[in-house]
């Protein structure tokens, strides 16, 4: 392609509004322009990153046994009924009526779409497994739109489905996903971990994200630094403390202490004189309409998720004042288990501790030198907290690590949270009408994209690997104006493309600096300088964008070189 016929309008302003590396970079490099908030148009360079994407994907997925289709984006209520979700999927499920007042919402997912496929194609036994994919856009109305193409609220999605007859069948589909998801980033040239994760809105019994390790990432990644446990933090777990962990203290005696004005942790421990992980805090949750207290150390946060899924509750959130005042007796901050009127759980934390420091139930008032089982009672124990950097793994007992990450990809262990709700059953061996299986499987497109500008990248500009780069090399002549030089950037540019390698001509009439500059914003691997002084030496200079290496070449043996290294890093990645 010629530079002068390219639609590439690049940048050297830092957008205003763009929060992070990758937007900044995208829009700066002429890959995406915003249309509205969330809403992104991709251009031809963009455009292009995202095919290299999307065809790493479908080699991986058809690879694997998975077959592709196209399901509409536009979904009738109906379906999210028969599921469930039309009301609990919340308000970023975009709803709207046609002109006959049929209810339908733009597909933020299509787990009832492909269910009601398959339930009316596949009768027996002998159509399973069967494994469907689609590359196609969804919509999520996010409440905050931000981080460019990495949380928007239109975005392309590869999502499959999988159904099997068995469990079995199903562990084996996942496994397949699995290594085909390991597959795919690793050809996308990315760090990433594949992370336990909570399965969310979408259901399921078990669930991993794949997580691009970059500090500007939204979420945080736990990972042991022995083994190979790694979970989000959502999902990370804090096993139990062991027997004896804690050294036994003399119960002293109750005491209550009048205590005006004091409702935080920190005012707590400063009035107390006593460090917070003495104090536990009493949290009051409604949970499906029912008050229920979370105790938790003082240093610590409750993870809700761990809380909702320990209860098995379909919704759940602090309680307002009235449900605290029943509960208590007293005003939210004075909260405690004592002679408290609800259901207690704990976290594992509190186990082994004495003489804790705890709210009274009684406004302006805490009590000192409580007691597990004396003073008062706890219902069970649980792990229903946000891991720390250096608690212990579930797994080895070593300590784990806190980084962040950027999530490109879930896997998801359906069971028949979807099937059961919509029929979908088949014939087994002996005639028996039998619910199927079901696995669920997404990889964000823009998001692997910009997950991989995040952690590819310097000062300069993007950092394309081999596999993404929307073309491989640049052949840049110094001065057009000279016939020898355009000459032979000429039959170099001509080489390229009949060697097959994707190659750009920077023909505009530029200063040299200006052409660089551009090179490097837009991240392509290998660029090629012809300039007068080295060509009248026969030799061209090769510039490797990811090194800043530059060598010398001969003119011409250039042609191969280049397609020597675009091969060899083609084929580390793949």
């Amino acid at each position: 392609m010629r530079y002068s016929e390219m639609h590439l309008p690049t940048g050297r302003e830092i957008p205003s509004d763009a929060e992070v590396v990758s937007n900044q970079l995208m829009i700066r490099a002429g890959m995406i322009r915003k249309l509205t908030s969330g809403i992104y148009s991709y251009l031809p360079l963009g455009y292009r990153v995202i095919r290299k994407v999307e065809q790493i994907i479908r080699e991986e997925m058809n690879r694997a046994g998975a077959q592709e289709v196209h399901m509409p984006m536009v979904q009738p209520a109906e379906l999210w009924q028969e599921s469930g979700r039309w009301t609990h999927y919340g308000k970023e499920l975009l709803r709207f009526r046609d002109r006959n007042d049929r209810e339908y919402c733009l597909g933020p997912t299509h787990e009832e779409v492909i269910t009601d496929l398959v339930r009316h194609d596949i009768k027996t036994y002998r159509q399973l497994p069967c494994n469907l994919y689609q590359i196609q856009t969804k919509f999520r109305d996010e409440v905050r739109p931000r981080f460019g193409v990495m949380r928007c609220r239109e975005f392309g999605m590869k999502d499959a489905y999988s159904f099997d007859a068995d469990e079995a069948g199903a562990e084996k589909s996942y496994e397949k996903m699995f290594d085909a998801y390991n597959r795919i980033f690793r050809r996308c040239g990315l760090n990433f971990r594949p992370v336990e994760a909570d399965s969310g809105s979408i259901g399921g019994s078990f669930s991993h994200e794949f997580m691009v390790m970059a500090e500007s990432g939204e979420d945080s990644v736990v990972f042991c630094e022995k083994c190979d446990y790694a979970a989000n933090m959502e999902k990370a777990e804090i096993p139990a403390p062991q027997e004896g962990a804690t050294e036994q203290k003399e119960a002293l005696p109750m005491q209550s202490v009048e205590t005006p004005g004091v409702r935080t942790i920190e005012e707590v421990s400063t009035f107390m004189e006593v460090g917070p992980e003495q104090i536990v805090k009493t949290l009051i949750f409604n949970a499906d309409g029912k008050p229920v207290a979370v105790l938790i150390r003082g240093d610590h946060e409750v993870n809700e998720i761990k809380v909702k899924n320990y209860l098995g509750a379909t919704q759940l959130e602090l309680a307002d004042d009235d449900m605290i005042f029943a509960a208590t007796g007293a005003p939210r901050g004075f909260a405690g288990a004592v002679g408290i009127k609800v259901r207690v759980i704990a976290d594992y934390c509190v186990m082994n501790l004495a003489n804790l420091v705890t709210g009274a139930n009684r406004d302006g008032y805490h009590l000192k030198n409580v007691n597990i089982g004396r003073d008062f009672n706890v219902a069970s124990w649980a792990d229903l907290r946000v891991a720390q950097q250096g608690d212990p793994c579930p797994r080895c007992r070593g300590r784990v690590r806190v980084a962040r990450g950027i999530e490109v990809g879930h896997v998801f262990k359906l069971g028949t949270k979807y099937s059961q709700a919509m029929k979908a059953a088949y014939l087994d061996k002996d005639g028996k009408e039998k619910i199927m299986i079901m696995g669920c499987y997404g990889i964000g497109v823009g998001r692997t994209v910009a997950a991989c500008i995040e952690q590819h990248h310097d000062r300069d500009g993007i950092i394309w690997p081999m596999t993404l780069a929307p073309y491989t090399v640049i052949v840049t002549p110094v001065n057009i104006n000279e016939a020898d030089v355009m000459k032979a950037s000429e039959d170099i540019y001509a080489g390229l493309l009949a060697a097959g390698a994707e190659v750009i001509l920077d023909d505009r009439d530029e200063r040299a600096g200006v052409k660089f500059k551009d090179a490097d914003l837009i991240g392509i691997p290998l660029r090629i300088v012809v300039g007068a002084r080295n060509l009248a030496q026969g030799k061209v200079e090769l510039k490797i964008r990811k090194t800043g290496e530059s060598r010398l070449i001969a003119a011409d043996d250039i042609v191969a070189r280049a397609v020597e290294i675009i091969s060899s890093e083609t084929q580390e990645t793949g």
